[in-house]
């Protein structure tokens, strides 16, 4: 396994709609050891292929660090469909690794219902509410393109715009790699 640079706002591939992926194969399950290594590494609980550069629609999600978590079994989600909204919204703080050192508060539905392959290839499904669907609506929007900044209200968005511009500067300090330009 071995680390991979994290792609940063202003990166060319986290505004591109991930491509589904048609196999899997052993390239596939190295690009997504190599993931959950590099996500761990940034103590992240929850990574997008195109953050690390590949244009895939796959992304991974480990809870384990957090208490009630504690047992989780981390994910390997592959062609996610959202299938299902709650109407109940909740408003809580999120960052990412594409933005370093950047929190905002982003609304989003409570439960989910949620339908992916497996590294087995078996279609799955399954509901997820509280934090658990939060990771999962996060990397899934990295995957249609949008990420936090998308999300909140344009006057917190202008707020940003400092940090934005440091990120995509490189002008920042961080304990994990990022990408070059892209």
């Amino acid at each position: 396994m071995s680390l991979i640079p994290i792609t940063v706002y202003g990166d060319s591939i986290l505004r591109k709609v991930a491509k589904p992926i048609k196999a899997i194969d052993d390239e596939l399950i190295k690009n997504i050891q190599d993931m959950f290594e590099t996500m761990r590494n940034a103590n992240g609980i929850g990574l997008a292929a195109n953050q690390v550069g590949l244009n895939k629609k796959m992304f991974i999600v480990d809870l384990q660090g957090l208490d009630e978590y504690s047992e989780f079994k981390p994910l390997v989600i592959i062609n996610p469909e959202i299938i299902k909204y709650s109407e109940e919204l909740i408003i809580m703080e999120e960052g990412c690794l594409s933005l370093p050192d950047l929190r905002a508060d982003v609304e989003r539905s409570e439960i989910i219902k949620l339908k992916y392959l497996d590294t087995d290839e078996e279609v799955q499904e399954m509901e997820a509410d509280s934090w658990l669907a939060r990771v999962i609506l996060h990397e899934y929007d990295h995957l249609i393109g949008r990420m936090i900044p998308d999300r909140v209200e344009p006057r917190i968005k202008k707020k940003m715009q400092g940090d934005l511009i440091r990120i995509m500067k490189r002008d920042i300090e961080i304990d994990y790699q990022i990408s070059e330009r892209g």
